[in-house]
This record gives structure tokens, sequence and C-alpha cells, in this order.
């Protein structure tokens, strides 16, 4: 399984927005597994944030910053997925 991460230009609102038009990809709070996964990193410190106060954005992980697990899933579809959630045909 291949993991990466990518930067979305529109920041958070751009981040959610792309997450909510996949439809193949499931989101997750960990990467890894035979399904193709997407997480956003920001949303899960945030989170943590309202327990743990100390809690900070590492360096380099931004709001915009989506990080995706590619599963075992036809690659043609997750690209065709991929595709359309950045195009966003509303």
């Amino acid at each position: 399984s291949a993991m990466l991460s990518v930067e979305l230009k529109d920041g958070f609102a751009g981040a959610v927005r792309f997450m909510d038009r996949l439809e193949l990809f499931q989101r997750a709070v960990s990467l890894g597994d035979v399904d193709s996964l997407v997480m956003h990193p920001g949303s899960l410190i945030a989170a943590r944030q309202r327990v743990y106060p100390e809690a900070r954005l590492a360096e380099g992980v931004g709001m915009e910053l989506i990080r995706v697990s590619i599963g075992l899933e036809d690659v043609e579809d997750l690209l065709a997925d991929l595709r359309q959630a950045l195009e966003g045909g509303d």
C-alpha cells in the first residue's frame, strides 16, 4: 500500500470539500489497510486540543494537508475518484 500527502491550495475548506467528494476513499484516523483511506491530520489535532490544550500541529502539518493511503482497489477507479474530487463537479 502506498501513502502520500498533499496540500490543497484552498486550505481547510478545500480539504473538507475534497474529502466530501470522494466516493471510494474512506475517512480514517490512521492509514495502512487494504482499503483506500483518507485522513485530515489537522482535524485530529484540533479535536485533541479540546482534551489536551498543549497539542499542536507538527511543523509542516497545516490545515490544508490531506494524507492518503492507497488500498487494493482498481488503480483506474481510484484515479478517477481523486480526479473528480479535485475537479469538484458539484
